[in-house]
């Protein structure tokens, strides 16, 4: 008698197998998650911002070091937008290119030694080709995206140190959280990304600076 009691009991209020080994699965592929999938759309977004935003502001921080004129410096970040979006897509679209043409002779060479069950991984390798135009399009926005922090910042500014310090800090801060951004994404130490992409963002600013003061004071 008892243990039929037992058994109603684990009937009622147990959980069905299937329900267990579905749930077991999840969350094995919960854990078990590739973030190197991410790298490819990462890559683009998170580079194609940071160069926006360090080249944009090098180029307006090195006009400014011969040139105070508030116009000269937006037309001279401005150009820099326009020329490094579309330089970033190009490029970006000729090397995804590329490497989708390596991944799809390779598949076309394993095809022939594929037998039934390595057509569902023909498929699966399909959607896991790079994509060129996705890349380059996301290579573009995320150039203007950190290019135009500096502009902005710089746009409505007139005092020449007022603006060249307001230039510093928004671009500090943005790549701080590019840099954030990027290592959070990835599953990449915060604080040791964040701070080699402002290190290395200040450094671009200063050199660019430097150089152009060290000619522009030379007469040239």
């Amino acid at each position: 008698m008892e243990s039929n009691q037992i058994s109603l009991n684990d009937k009622k209020y147990g959980i069905p197998a299937n329900d267990l080994e579905q749930q077991t699965n999840l969350d094995l592929k919960a854990k078990d998650f590739d973030y190197s999938k991410r790298s490819q759309w990462l890559r683009a977004a998170v580079l194609g911002a940071n160069d926006g935003l360090v080249s944009t502001a090098s180029l307006m921080m090195g006009v400014g070091a011969v040139k105070q004129d508030i116009k000269a410096m937006i037309l001279t970040g401005f150009a820099g937008l326009v020329a490094g979006a579309c330089s970033m897509a190009i490029g970006e679209f000729v090397s995804v290119h590329s490497q989708l043409d390596i991944e799809v002779a390779q598949m076309k060479r394993d095809k022939k030694r594929m037998s039934v069950n390595g057509e569902i991984k023909e498929e699966e390798e399909k959607e896991s080709l790079p994509n060129p135009l996705q890349a380059a399009t996301a290579s573009a926005l995320a150039f203007s995206v950190g290019a135009l922090v500096p502009l902005l910042a710089a746009s409505f500014i007139k005092e020449y140190k007022v603006r060249v310090g307001v230039v510093i800090g928004a671009v500090s801060l943005a790549l701080m959280v590019f840099g954030w951004l990027g290592s959070v994404l990835g599953k990449a130490p915060v604080l040791r990304s964040s701070f080699r992409v402002l290190a290395g963002g200040w450094l671009a600013m200063a050199i660019t600076y430097g150089l152009t003061k060290l000619i522009g004071s030379s007469g040239l």
